[in-house]
């Protein structure tokens, strides 16, 4: 009888021993589960210093947020992000212009690391900018012009952070159409406060530009003809991941796939965030007369 009431007590410790197991690896693949799908809602955003980058960006940091994910914005000069969005080091970079203004890098990481999304803004313009009431019109003109737009002792054109496919292309530009200019390197802020600074006062100037942007709701602005064609026509604007973000990310891919803004609303935003001075508080007020339209984004 002893061995009997052994044996049975044996049976009921394997019998436990294996319940605590199977509980526990049960357990263990649960916390696993929940540890990817944490991990699957965590985005790093590259942002440079442009006033529709910032806007974009800090409206989608919001927006995801909403949808449950971790979202974390890191800003930098545009090469670098771009190489960081290739190497995996950053999830996501949402302005790449095509065909010409960012075709550079789009040769380089189109097969190396680089996966491109539908185009989310079309009919950009990029080029050199005046005011309206300047009587100029064509980048040929400038030459002729350049006792006008002296700065710090030389004609000078006023430009963006070094690393800008503007700045690349207004290079090939002062090249192409031989003009005894300075390219003087700043921000898009610093350019954008020499704008506002000169029109003020009526004076003359002549900087780097492209649309959208908010500047061109609250100047009246022109672009300078480009016969040569250095800065291209209309482009689109897209979204490109590192390699296997549709894989990884595949119900965010499909929401920015739907993703599309014009100048109306692209502008909007901008001009909101660029009132405020604070893009996360402009974001928001947008977001909150926007609805509908982020509404068929998410789909």
């Amino acid at each position: 009888m002893y061995y009997v009431r052994k044996m049975k007590f044996l049976v009921v410790l394997v019998l436990a021993a294996a319940l605590c197991f199977s509980l526990t690896a049960c357990a263990g693949q649960g916390n696993s589960d929940q540890v990817k799908k944490n991990q699957d809602k965590e985005l790093k955003i590259g942002v440079f210093n442009w006033a529709e980058n910032i806007a974009v960006c800090n409206m989608w940091k919001l927006v995801l947020e909403e949808e449950g994910y971790n979202v974390k914005l890191v800003d930098g000069q545009k090469q670098t992000l771009f190489s960081a969005v290739a190497s995996g080091d950053l999830d996501l970079a949402v302005e790449v212009w095509l065909p010409k203004t960012d075709e550079p890098f789009m040769a380089k990481y189109k097969n190396n690391g680089w996966e491109l999304m539908e185009p989310w803004y079309e009919g950009t313009g990029l080029g050199l900018v005046v005011p309206e009431y300047m009587d100029i019109n064509s980048i040929e003109e400038l030459n002729e012009n350049k006792d006008k737009f002296v700065r710090e002792g030389n004609p000078s054109i006023v430009g963006i952070g070094g690393g800008a496919s503007i700045m690349r292309m207004t290079e090939e530009a002062i090249d192409k159409y031989n003009l005894e200019y300075d390219l003087i390197e700043s921000s898009g802020p610093a350019m954008t406060a020499a704008l506002d600074k000169a029109i003020n006062k009526e004076d003359p100037v002549v900087v780097t530009l492209w649309n959208p942007h908010w500047v061109f709701a609250d100047y009246n602005l022109k672009y300078l003809e480009d016969p040569k064609k250095v800065y291209g026509g209309e482009e689109k604007i897209y979204c490109v991941g590192h390699t296997g973000f549709s894989d990884k990310f595949p119900t965010l891919t499909r929401w920015l796939n739907n993703w599309h803004m014009d100048d109306q609303s692209l502008g909007s935003l901008m001009s909101v965030i660029n009132d405020t001075e604070d893009p996360a508080e402009g974001a928001k007020k947008w977001l909150d007369n926007n609805q509908d339209l982020v509404d068929t984004w998410l789909r």
